[in-house]
């Protein structure tokens, strides 16, 4: 199955979970859940912006950082920017924060509010390097524009 495939089966399954959710913690909970279970990632969450800070969200995966600064590490990163940004080798990144050694490329996208302001982060690990491409950036960003935190 290609992966533009895999990503519509997957956004279809995300609108379903979600679309009768008010709850912001379930809907990313399941969100993290699905992407995690169908595309088999290292680490999925959510990260929320509260204050200064980004703070852990739900997640599928090993434990993680709790709290994450503007402009620190990946994270920080596209939340400073606003912008999706991909990471084929994690150790190259300068500032990376190494929650988990065994993670070596990463993807994170911006979750907004009806403002245009960042409110929160997708974050998606995998263990291989360069795993992450513009297909998976156009996909993920078309589920966090249904993602409101």
């Amino acid at each position: 199955m290609s992966k533009s495939i895999a990503y519509e089966e997957l956004l279809n399954e995300v609108k379903s979970f979600i679309q009768d959710e008010n709850d912001k913690i379930a809907c990313m909970a399941n969100v993290a859940a699905l992407i995690h279970e169908r595309l088999g990632f290292w680490w999925t969450g959510f990260y929320r912006v509260i204050g200064e800070e980004l703070v852990l969200g739900p997640f599928q995966g090993p434990v993680a950082c709790t709290r994450i600064r503007k402009g620190r590490g990946v994270c920080g990163t596209s939340w400073n920017e606003a912008r999706t940004v991909i990471v084929p080798n994690v150790h190259e990144f300068p500032g990376h924060i190494a929650c988990s050694s065994l993670s070596n490329s990463e993807i994170v996208v911006p979750i907004f509010d009806e403002c245009g302001n960042v409110t929160g982060v997708l974050d998606i690990d995998s263990r291989d390097f360069d795993t992450f491409d513009e297909t998976d950036a156009e996909w993920l960003e078309k589920i966090c524009r249904l993602i409101r935190i």
